[in-house]
């Protein structure tokens, strides 16, 4: 069995992890949006852009596969 090789755009995955993982940027209360702190607005805001992150990753890996056929 072939082993799949390693991409570099696959460490973009890395980059919604990070952000949450790393607290001290984001903790804090201000600004903020409608009465939401920055805290939670920040998190939140995460959500669609990781799943815009792990949408660019697929659409690249689903790309490279289809040349390499």
């Amino acid at each position: 069995m072939r082993s799949k090789p390693f991409r570099l755009i696959r460490l973009l995955l890395l980059v919604p992890f990070l952000a949450m993982l790393w607290v001290a940027p984001y903790n804090r209360a201000t600004p903020e949006i409608a009465g939401i702190p920055f805290f939670y607005w920040y998190q939140l805001l995460w959500i669609p852009v990781g799943a815009l992150v792990i949408f660019a990753v697929y659409r690249a890996e689903k790309h490279a596969r289809r040349r390499a056929e």
